[in-house]
């Protein structure tokens, strides 16, 4: 699945959020959007999981900061 944490003012620690993540999808992807205030994970958690996984990195992220995007995948790989 991928999210998009649409961050507000308080600052935040993406190699934390990484790890966090990390720790349950070795597999999952981030990268952030400084400017735009965005960071962008491609995960196979759930949202409740997500968010669990950045509160433990020290993030107060609420549901409504989350963006859940439609899936884009074509099953051709199998997945």
């Amino acid at each position: 699945m991928e999210f998009r944490y649409h961050v507000p003012s308080h600052p935040f620690d993406l190699p934390a959020i990484e790890r966090a993540i990390a720790a349950l999808d070795p597999a999952a992807v981030l990268d952030a959007d400084a400017p735009a205030r965005i960071v962008r994970i491609s995960t196979s958690l759930d949202d409740e999981q997500l968010l669990a996984c950045l509160r433990q990195a020290g993030i107060p992220v609420t549901a409504a900061e989350i963006e859940r995007l439609p899936s884009v995948c074509c099953g051709g790989c199998g997945g």
